[in-house]
């Protein structure tokens, strides 16, 4: 089964809190995953930002919306304990509890209310009582969304430009991943030879101890296994190890499978890879608005000598 949503563990974390005591996250995580029957492989699944995991993050969301709602106290970091407020509401034995029920606490509706516009009602806020995901993977949706979005754009983009303006790409795109030694060096690679399905050759490193032959087509289709058997054959013929075959359209499902057995070492680059490698490495693209993350830092508030 699949992670259930952060608001499936407000009941879970007020039941493990109904004694009385001070329980400790790492407790109550396992405690929940132990009753929900979710496996390794569910308790492995990562946020799309790749830093944690998706059940940590919407427990830890779990148990920030109750403090918020002041159901949940947290004593010391790493830990919670019940309120009289969650006592309460754990006797009122609601099958489920959700942000709908949390909006009575007038204190959680200030916190709720705060990550909206001013101009929001509380029912407006309320509508938001459905949603399935914690702020930060909502966050994270909309990051890949908008980045989704410029990748399509910038390949379009790409591909209308001249071949000389893509044989500049290559260039920078190589450089960028650290390869090519100077783009004076890399300059006279790229784009000399159009020799036997090589359109280049490049620096693996500054000093030059190995090269990386590159093979760069602006196509719209897709590109299959022959063209692929082409470049690696040229490959051979110069005893060379190591190879890139870039291509604004895509590979053939046959083409990606032949590279995964063969010796020298191919890497495949295909139109929406090379649009995605370029948002990394600013190439064609600028910084529209930045926004930082931020966590409490528990150390600046340790008073201990």
């Amino acid at each position: 089964m699949a992670v259930p949503d952060f608001q499936s563990f407000f009941r879970p974390l007020l039941e493990i809190a109904g004694d009385g005591k001070e329980h400790s996250m790492s407790e109550a995580r396992a405690i929940i995953a132990k009753n929900m029957n979710l496996s390794e492989s569910d308790l492995a699944e990562m946020l799309g930002s790749g830093k944690q995991s998706k059940f940590d993050n919407r427990v830890a969301w779990a148990k920030s919306y109750f403090t918020q709602a002041k159901v949940l106290e947290a004593p010391r970091r790493g830990y919670f304990k019940i309120t009289d407020r969650g006592v309460q509401l754990l006797n009122e034995k609601h099958d489920r509890i959700d942000v709908k029920i949390l909006n009575r606490f007038p204190e959680f509706v200030e916190f709720h209310t705060a990550k909206a516009d001013k101009g929001d009602s509380v029912d407006d806020i309320s509508d938001s009582a459905d949603t399935t995901e914690t702020p930060e993977e909502s966050l994270e949706k909309a990051y890949q969304s908008i980045r989704n979005d410029l990748s399509s754009a910038v390949l379009a983009k790409v591909k209308t430009n001249t071949p000389k303006f893509f044989e500049n790409l290559v260039i920078d795109l190589m450089i960028s991943l650290g390869y090519g030694g100077s783009r004076k060096d890399a300059g006279k690679s790229i784009g000399q030879s159009g020799d036997e399905g090589i359109d280049g050759i490049i620096k693996e490193d500054m000093l030059g101890l190995d090269v990386i032959y590159i093979q760069a087509k602006r196509w719209e289709g897709t590109v299959g296994r022959p063209e692929i058997q082409k470049f690696v054959g040229a490959l051979h013929g110069k005893r060379a190890k190591k190879g890139v075959f870039i291509t604004t359209g895509k590979f053939s499902q046959d083409a990606i499978a032949y590279v995964e057995t063969i010796d020298p070492k191919v890497i495949l680059i295909d139109g929406r890879q090379l649009a995605e490698l370029m948002i990394d490495h600013n190439l064609g693209v600028s910084t529209s608005n930045s926004y930082e993350i931020k966590k409490m830092d528990s150390d600046y508030f340790d008073e201990t000598e």
